[in-house]
C-alpha cells in the first residue's frame, strides 16, 4: 500500500492509500459523512479484499476530513473531490474505474458519475434521494447555535492529524435537496446497492426501493435482514456481495 496524494480543483491537497497490482483496474471508495478513509476499519478491510481479488484500490479522505486540508464540508465539495480522484487514477494510467461509496459517499459516487469514466458502483447505506433529518438529534443546542449564527457548525472527532470538522449548513441541507429521478435516471451503468433494515437503513432503503425503476435493467438491490447503517454485524456478507458483483461487472 501506497500513501499519496493528489489535489482538488480548489488546490487542496487530499490524502489517500493506493493499494494493488492491477495497473488497469481501480475501484475507488468513498467514505460516509464526518468519517474519513478508514471508516471504522470497514474500509481497510474491503481495500484488502478487493485488492487480494485483483484489483487496485484507491481510498481518500474528502476535504475537510481525515488527512485532507481543511475547508467546510457540502456536498458540492466532496463531488469536486471524488471528480479530481478520477482525475488522478487516469493520469496514472488507470483505464477501467469502479466506486464504492457508503452512506454520504454512495451519494456523492451518484453525483459525481460521468458514463465515460465509470464501469460500475457498488454502494451501501445509500441516501439515493431526499433524507429529512432531525439534526436536534444529532447536534447539540451549542453546535445549532453556532450553525444558526455563523452558518457552520463544528463537530469534534477522534483522529491523529484533527480534532474537529466544519459542516456547513448547505451540507445539511443536502440531504434533503435531492431530485431522485434526475439523480438515478442519469446512471448508464450496473450499479449494486446494499441496504440493512434497522435503524437509520428502514429509512433509506424504501427510498431506493422506490428509485431502483430509474436505474439501469442490470441493476440491484440486496437487503440484508438484521444490518444497521453500519453494516459492523455484516461485512462479511457486504464483502462477499460486492466481490462477486465485480467479478461479473468489473
Amino acid at each position: 500500500m501506497k500513501q499519496i496524494r493528489f489535489k482538488n480543483s480548489k488546490g487542496l491537497s487530499l490524502a489517500g492509500d493506493l493499494q494493488g497490482e492491477n495497473k488497469r483496474k481501480v475501484i475507488i471508495m468513498c467514505h460516509g459523512f464526518r468519517s474519513n478513509r478508514f471508516s471504522k476499519g470497514r474500509f481497510d478491510r474491503f481495500s484488502e479484499a478487493f485488492s487480494k481479488a485483483g484489483f487496485s484500490v484507491l481510498r481518500f479522505d474528502f476535504s475537510g476530513c481525515g488527512d485532507s486540508e481543511d475547508t467546510a464540508l457540502s456536498l458540492k465539495n466532496e463531488v469536486d473531490d471524488l471528480s479530481s480522484a478520477i482525475a488522478f487514477v487516469k493520469s496514472q494510467g488507470f483505464e477501467e474505474i469502479a466506486l464504492y461509496g457508503h452512506s454520504l459517499g454512495a451519494r456523492v459516487c451518484l453525483e459525481a458519475f460521468q458514463p465515460e469514466d465509470i464501469t460500475t458502483m457498488v454502494l451501501t447505506g445509500a441516501g439515493t434521494g431526499p433524507v429529512h433529518y432531525n439534526w436536534k438529534e444529532e447536534f447539540t443546542d451549542t453546535q445549532l447555535n453556532e450553525l444558526a449564527a455563523t452558518g457552520f457548525l463544528t463537530q469534534p472527532v477522534q483522529h491523529s492529524n484533527r480534532d474537529h470538522i466544519t459542516i456547513s449548513k448547505q451540507m445539511l441541507d443536502d440531504f434533503s435537496e435531492c431530485d431522485q429521478q434526475l439523480l438515478l435516471s442519469r446512471i448508464s451503468c450496473p450499479v449494486l446497492i446494499v441496504h440493512g433494515e434497522l435503524g437509520e437503513e428502514a429509512i433509506l432503503m424504501p427510498i431506493t426501493q422506490q428509485g431502483m425503476k430509474w436505474l439501469s435493467d442490470d441493476s440491484k438491490l440486496e437487503v440484508l435482514q438484521g444490518a444497521e447503517h453500519d453494516f459492523m454485524t455484516h461485512l462479511d456478507e457486504v464483502e462477499e456481495l460486492a466481490l462477486h458483483w465485480w467479478k461479473i461487472h468489473f
